[in-house]
C-alpha cells in the first residue's frame, strides 16, 4: 500500500509541473517562442511569472532566462566577457546572492584569531584556505557552508627564517616570499620544500604563471626565476626598478609583468617589463604624485589591469587604449591608504583601508562607493592587509583576526 501511495505521489507532482493543459494562448506556444519571450523580463517579472504555477517556475528557472540578468549583477560568476565561472549553480540562485552584494546585505563573523599583530596573506583554492602567520603558511579546509573552517590546519608550510610576506598558488605548488630575502617552493601535496637566496632584502611580492616566477624587492630590483625543479634558484633576469617594489603581477599572456613601485623616483611607479628579455616596455600614468606607491596590481585580463596604494586611488588601466592615462578610477573618501584590492571580473570591486579594517564595496558602473564596513573598532585599528571573494563570501585578513563576510546567509 506504501509503494503504490508513493506512486500516486509522484505522480502528481510530474502532472502538476507539466505544461497546463487550459489557460492562455501564451502557454500553448513553443518553448523556443517562450523562452524568447520571456527573455525581455526583468527579475520582478520573472519572479512573479514563477509564481502562476509549478511548471512556469519550472520554465523561468531555465539559466538561459537569467545569464542576462546575471551578467549585468554583482558578484554573479560571470566575467566581463560573459564566461560562466561557476557552471554547477544554477544562475538563478546566484542573482539571489547577487541582491545581497547589491543592498549590502551580510552577516559578519571572525574565522580565525591570532594573539600577536601579524600582516598575512591568503589564497583561496577549491575548499582550501592557506594563510600566512609569522614565519609558516596555514592550510585550513572550508566546512560546507564555506563561512566556517575546520579548525585543525590540513598543513604548515615552514622554511622562512622571518615573517613571510607575500605568497601565490601554482601548479600545486605554494610560491612564498619572505622577509629574509628568500624564496620558497613547496608541493602543496608532499612534503618538498626548497628555498634559495633570491634578493639581499625582504622580498615584498611574488607571481608565478607559466612555470616562471617574479619577485619584487626592497633591495630596487625585480628578478625572473624559472619554477623547474632542476633550475629552482637560478636567475633568469635581474632588473633594476631604481625603486622599492611592493607589487607584481604576470600578463595573462605570459609575455610580459608588471611592478607597482614606492613612487620616490622621477618615473611612474607602474611599470611593464618584457618577462622574456628583462626590458622595460612601458610605464603607465604621468601625474603620479611623490610618495604614491602602488601596494597591489592585477591584471584583470590580457590588455587591463587594477592597481592602488598609497594615493587612496584604484585605477583601471586598458593598454590598448593610452598608457598615459587610466580609463577609470575610484577614490577613497577618507584619505586612506588601499592595502588591497579583488575584483569579480565584471562589475564588483573591493577595497581593503588602511584604517579601522573597513572593507569597501564598489559598482565598476559607478563612481560613489556602494557599501562599507568597518571590521575592528578605535583601539584595535588595523589595516585589511588581503581580500579575496567568492560569489557568497568576502574574507578580509587583519592584524590579529580574519574575517568573513557572508553574503549567502546574511
Amino acid at each position: 500500500m506504501a509503494a503504490e501511495a508513493g506512486e500516486e505521489e509522484e505522480e502528481a507532482a510530474r502532472e502538476s509541473a507539466a505544461r497546463p493543459a487550459a489557460g492562455p494562448a501564451l502557454w500553448r506556444l513553443p518553448e523556443e517562442l517562450l523562452l524568447l519571450i520571456c527573455s525581455y523580463l526583468d527579475m520582478r517579472a520573472l519572479g512573479r511569472l514563477a509564481q502562476v504555477c509549478r511548471w512556469l517556475r519550472r520554465f523561468t528557472s531555465c539559466d538561459l532566462l537569467w545569464r542576462r540578468i546575471a551578467r549585468a549583477s554583482l558578484n554573479s560568476g560571470f566575467t566581463r566577457l560573459g564566461t560562466d565561472l561557476m557552471t554547477s549553480v544554477p544562475v538563478k540562485e546566484r542573482v539571489k546572492v547577487s541582491q545581497n552584494w547589491r543592498l549590502g546585505r551580510c552577516r559578519e563573523a571572525i574565522l580565525l584569531k591570532w594573539r600577536c599583530s601579524q600582516m598575512p596573506w591568503m589564497q583561496l583554492e577549491d575548499d582550501s584556505l592557506y594563510i600566512s602567520q609569522a614565519n609558516f603558511i596555514l592550510a585550513y579546509q572550508f566546512r560546507p557552508d564555506g563561512a566556517s573552517l575546520n579548525r585543525r590546519p590540513l598543513g604548515v608550510f615552514a622554511g622562512h627564517d622571518e615573517d613571510v610576506c607575500h605568497f601565490v598558488l601554482a601548479n600545486s605548488h605554494i610560491i612564498s616570499a619572505g622577509g629574509d630575502g628568500k624564496i620558497g617552493v613547496h608541493k602543496i601535496h608532499s612534503t618538498f620544500t626548497v628555498k634559495y637566496s633570491a634578493h639581499e632584502q625582504e622580498v615584498n611580492c611574488v607571481d608565478c604563471k607559466g612555470g616562471i616566477i617574479v619577485s619584487g624587492s626592497r633591495d630596487r630590483t625585480a628578478k625572473v626565476w624559472p619554477l623547474a625543479s632542476g633550475r629552482l634558484g637560478q636567475c633568469l633576469h635581474t632588473i633594476q626598478t631604481e625603486d622599492r617594489v611592493w607589487s607584481i603581477a604576470i600578463s595573462p599572456l605570459l609575455s610580459s609583468f608588471v611592478t607597482g613601485t614606492a613612487c620616490c623616483g622621477h618615473f611612474s611607479p607602474l611599470r611593464i617589463w618584457d618577462l622574456n628579455s628583462g626590458q622595460l616596455m612601458t610605464h603607465l600614468g604621468s601625474d603620479f604624485p611623490p610618495g604614491a606607491g602602488v601596494l597591489d596590481v592585477m591584471y584583470e585580463s590580457p590588455f587591463t589591469l587594477l592597481s592602488c596604494g598609497y594615493d587612496t586611488y584604484v585605477r583601471y588601466w586598458d593598454l590598448r587604449t593610452s598608457v598615459r592615462k587610466c580609463v577609470m578610477e575610484w577614490e577613497e573618501p577618507h584619505d586612506s591608504t588601499l592595502y588591497c584590492l579583488q575584483t569579480d571580473g565584471n562589475h564588483l570591486l573591493a577595497t581593503g583601508s588602511s584604517y579601522y579594517g573597513v572593507v569597501r564595496l564598489w559598482d565598476r558602473r559607478q563612481r560613489a562607493c556602494l557599501h562599507a564596513f568597518p571590521l575592528t573598532s578605535t583601539p584595535l585599528s588595523s589595516p585589511v592587509y588581503c581580500l579575496r571573494l567568492t560569489t557568497k563570501h568576502l574574507y578580509a585578513a587583519l592584524s590579529y583576526n580574519l574575517h568573513v563576510l557572508d553574503f549567502q546567509n546574511p
